[in-house]
């Protein structure tokens, strides 16, 4: 149910998350490995968000793009836990400045404190996450990876964080400003090289991997 707190142990850490808000956000807190927690895309209800953390230290907040409902709360979080915020170089701007949303109430600015190219390292923890910039939804979309070995239980799941580019069984819309559909075929292409094992955490709906959507969703559009 929305608002419930799941809890995803298959991956190579442990991750807790909730739907949230009118769009039903997927907003996720997610294991550094020695204690700390890395919160995603805070959508607007700051508390519901903070509760995840179960008192665990916040040690980073990942932010995919610059949408409104994927950084509600982005504010109210850091200034509650000091954490800092990661967020494509790209699309920073308009998160440090956020533009008024089709609907609700513009996001409170929050500065970018690690600004993110394709292929950054992010060292968390016991955790080396990847950043991938993978445009289409809007020009700075980036999702974040995390492989099996690099992560505090190897046995399991590599972990991507797609944030509104891939979804299970379709990707993110390009209708948006900002959207362009040539541009999300190229990052199906990229998001094709990542192993079919990987658990996908999208922005909204249900968890995937790549493996069911490289059958159904990455070839497609990749060839567009």
């Amino acid at each position: 149910m929305l608002h419930d707190i799941h809890t995803i142990k298959t991956a190579c850490t442990t991750i807790r998350y909730r739907g949230l808000g009118r769009l039903a956000n997927n907003v996720y807190c997610i294991e550094d490995g020695s204690g700390g927690v890395i919160i995603v895309d805070p959508e607007y209800s700051a508390d519901l968000i903070l509760e995840m953390a179960d008192q665990a230290p916040v040690v980073a907040i990942f932010v995919t793009h610059r949408h409104a409902d994927h950084m509600g709360a982005l504010r109210a979080v850091k200034d509650a836990t000091g954490a800092p915020v990661y967020a494509s170089r790209i699309d920073a701007p308009d998160i440090e400045n956020p533009r008024k949303p089709i609907f609700g109430k513009r996001p409170e600015a929050c500065p970018v404190d690690v600004c993110l190219d394709d292929g950054d390292t992010i060292k968390l923890g016991s955790c080396e996450w990847r950043a991938l910039l993978t445009p289409g939804h809007t020009e700075g979309s980036m999702c974040f990876f995390l492989e099996s070995a690099k992560a505090p239980q190897p046995s399991k799941r590599p972990i991507l964080v797609s944030g509104d580019t891939l979804f299970c069984g379709t990707i993110g819309r390009t209708d948006f400003e900002g959207g362009n559909m040539n541009e999300m075929a190229k990052s199906m292409r990229k998001l094709a090289e990542l192993p079919n094992e990987t658990l996908v955490l999208p922005g909204h709906d249900s968890m995937t991997t790549i493996g069911d959507e490289r059958v159904r969703t990455i070839e497609f559009y990749g060839k567009l």
